[in-house]
């Protein structure tokens, strides 16, 4: 029976039952629940974040400014919360972790769709990603959707050019006439420098946990992820810095 709003629970609310569900570990072994409690919160953030850069996204469009700039506030403080996620992870220790590695069989965290889906929003869009999601599923076309629709940094550029500022760089050099722009451009950079701490992060983790061994799925493990190192959504706002 459908819960009324006067006689819903907390569990009723929150799907409670489903959602405490949703861990099955394969194997006896105590440590695999971390393990998919730590990823499962990561898939549950990133659709957050998926909400408020699409958020974001139409109010950049319409010149909406500050409600623009708490969305993205939000989804840096979010990145803050899963970066300060794989000190947890970290608990696990190699041979906690070797116990039961064997059961994630070709299972990779290189395979989230919403991580990805959020590269692509962002402005990160690299098309060959979607060599790994079969065509006709769920991830493959939401991120065909993803790369057929403006990105954070396409409206955050096109709202420049709307203002009439000729470059970001000139945005930067008359921050008070361009103040708007310059605290979207901050914004902006919050959000590339948090997820530039959290791939660190992540890479410092699984070294700690499986050293240079391959990756689940088949990846290269920690060689492909230092590889992300440099990865920026936003380069030119970082690049601009040295001319100022």
């Amino acid at each position: 029976m459908t819960a009324t709003p006067t006689g819903m629970t907390y569990a009723d609310y929150l799907h409670l039952d489903e959602l405490l569900q949703a861990q099955k570990p394969l194997s006896d072994l105590h440590d695999e629940m971390l393990f998919i409690v730590i990823h499962q919160t990561k898939e549950l953030w990133l659709k957050q974040m998926l909400h408020e850069v699409a958020l974001a996204i139409s109010l950049i469009e319409a010149d909406s400014f500050a409600p623009a700039y708490k969305a993205l506030s939000r989804v840096s403080r979010i990145q803050s919360v899963m970066t300060l996620s794989w000190d947890v992870l970290a608990t696990l220790t190699p041979v906690d972790y070797g116990k039961f590695r064997d059961v994630l069989g070709t299972s990779s965290g290189f395979q989230s769709a919403q991580f990805r889906e959020l590269e692509y929003r962002l402005g990160i869009r690299d098309p060959r990603f979607l060599d790994y999601y079969e065509g006709g599923s769920e991830g493959h076309e939401r991120l065909k959707r993803a790369l057929a629709e403006p990105s954070l940094w396409d409206v955050a550029d096109a709202a420049r050019q709307r203002a009439g500022a000729p470059d970001w760089l000139t945005v930067y050099q008359d921050a008070d006439r361009w103040f708007e722009l310059y605290q979207l451009a901050e914004k902006l950079v919050d959000m590339d420098d948090a997820l530039a701490g959290w791939r660190h992060k992540h890479v410092l983790t699984v070294e700690r946990i499986i050293g240079s061994k391959t990756g689940t799925g088949g990846s290269a493990g920690v060689k492909y992820l230092e590889s992300t190192l440099t990865k920026r959504a936003f380069p030119e706002l970082w690049s601009l810095r040295t001319a100022l």
